[in-house]
């Protein structure tokens, strides 16, 4: 009986060191758990790409700054120094975005708040911040140079096919006329656009900055700014010319 007692003291006596010996083991192995997602996780990315930021704001100046400057021309002009005011007070590389998004705003107002019956004014006037755009691809705001020089390169592509096409003497009398009218008109534009000779313009230069996109996004993340911008105006336009025909009260035009 005693030989029996004893025996299940030293068992206890054995099994309580050893589970302080488990437990004193276990703590870093926990500890090192619970570091290991600091340490070790992929990142959950809480914002878009820059890329993909860069493609959202190039879709704004048709489908909302247009019809906004259009009622509000000071309103949307002052925004600008909002935009510019964010994007210099964020010091990274999304307010760098903004910086340039802010050029592209400020253009697009003055031209569609005072001179857009006036079309060969729109690619000048979408350009005037070109020099200091091209000046900050060497300094601390090449995003927002990047930028701006990819939204202006898609609107210059857009503006040639619609030249080439033969649209921009009817872009006046779209802005001028009276809703309903402008609505006739601007569906007459459109089924101009995709008569067989101008459409194999359209292809042309669809095909020409759907390649030169493909070829930047190679070329690192600063030629991918550019590369969406050009992917995306070229969505853009796609979208614009099939509401002009179907609908044209949504285009943002009229």
């Amino acid at each position: 009986m005693l030989l029996a007692l004893r025996l299940r003291n030293f068992v206890n006596r054995l099994l309580a060191r050893s589970g302080s010996t488990l437990i004193t083991q276990a703590l870093p192995v926990a500890s090192e758990i619970l570091w290991l997602p600091k340490q070790f996780h992929i990142p959950v990315q809480k914002q878009p790409s820059l890329p993909l930021l860069a493609a959202l704001l190039v879709t704004l100046p048709v489908f909302v700054q247009a019809p906004l400057v259009r009622q509000q021309p000071m309103l949307a002009v002052l925004f600008t120094f909002v935009l510019l005011a964010v994007g210099i007070s964020k010091r990274n590389s999304w307010g760098n975005l903004l910086v340039g998004f802010s050029g592209s705003w400020l253009a697009g107002c003055l031209f569609w708040g005072w001179l857009r019956l006036h079309p060969l004014w729109h690619l000048p006037v979408e350009a005037f911040a070109l020099p200091i755009a091209v000046a900050g691809l060497w300094g601390p705001w090449r995003i927002a140079g990047q930028f701006y020089l990819g939204a202006l390169i898609g609107t210059a592509c857009t503006d040639a096919a619609m030249a080439i096409c033969g649209v921009m003497p009817l872009w006046p009398e779209v802005l001028a006329a009276e809703p309903e009218q402008a609505r006739q008109l601007l569906a007459q534009a459109a089924a101009l656009v995709i008569e067989p000779a101008h459409f194999s313009v359209v292809v042309i230069f669809a095909a020409a900055m759907l390649l030169t996109s493909r070829w930047l996004w190679r070329k690192g993340a600063g030629c991918r700014l550019v590369a969406a911008c050009l992917a995306t105006t070229l969505v853009v336009d796609g979208i614009f010319l099939g509401l002009a025909l179907l609908i044209p009260q949504f285009s943002g035009l009229v």
